[in-house]
């Protein structure tokens, strides 16, 4: 019941990043300079030590952190060869109404893959707490504000791409809605002791390439980077005061 509750909490932060999105453009940087210090605080505070913790007796060191290096390169890939991220120049008023043209079909590709990425993201959370409680309360706060992102993210590239703010608010929508299904598909399987260290270490790759390669980026984008920097630090602090705390 526990991770169906956090599911809705993960749709509401999807919807509210979007929302933002649409009304506070000039702010945005902010949000997603903190989320980046969360995501890759939660990978190097928590998920790295518990991975090292649970996979202890049972793997060497080495495959531990070879299987931190799948999750990084593995997602690179996957990122290279199916989802989008893309910084453009380009900026889109959130009250243009433009009509599809090709750019905007991309644009609903791109979501869609921005909403595979979130189904994901609930499967991180499902599985953290099937190592334990506190590190699925860690992992679901880091994801919390990383859903806040993908909602901004997924407006966003809709209005880049020239697409209208029914389509923006339509995908907002399939976005929100990923990360719970995401959470439920782990009710249905557990996975065995002797593996949730490794699946935890491919967790802290993924998080870790989401910060440096997707986050911190689109967070320094065009915008002054020492207030986004800090924000980046923020976010790594209050994830390690979290940690300490629980």
């Amino acid at each position: 019941m526990t991770v169906v509750l956090i599911s809705c909490a993960a749709f509401v932060a999807t919807l509210v990043g979007g929302l933002f999105a649409l009304r506070f453009r000039d702010r945005l940087h902010l949000i997603l300079g903190f989320s980046a210090g969360a995501v890759a605080g939660v990978a190097l505070f928590d998920l790295l030590p518990e991975a090292i913790k649970l996979g202890n007796g049972w793997h060497d060191a080495s495959i531990v952190t070879l299987f931190i290096a799948l999750g990084f390169f593995g997602y690179l890939i996957l990122d290279r060869l199916i989802l989008l991220h893309t910084h453009t120049d380009h900026e889109v008023t959130p009250y243009e109404n433009r009509k599809v043209s090709p750019r905007g079909s991309r644009g609903a590709f791109g979501a869609l893959t921005l909403s595979t990425h979130s189904f994901l993201d609930g499967i991180a959370i499902g599985v953290s707490f099937q190592a334990s409680t506190i590190v699925g309360i860690v992992v679901t706060t880091a994801v919390l504000t990383h859903d806040f992102s993908d909602g901004i993210n997924t407006v966003s590239f809709i209005l880049r791409n020239e697409g209208s703010r029914w389509q923006a608010f339509r995908w907002l929508f399939v976005d929100a809605v990923a990360p719970v299904l995401g959470v439920v598909s782990t009710l249905f399987f557990r996975i065995p002791e002797s593996f949730i260290g490794l699946v935890l270490a491919i967790f802290v790759g993924t998080f870790l390439y989401l910060s440096a390669s997707d986050l911190i980026p689109e967070s320094h984008h065009r915008h002054p980077r020492a207030l986004t920097t800090i924000m980046t630090l923020l976010g790594a602090f209050v994830i390690y005061a979290i940690v300490q705390m629980v």
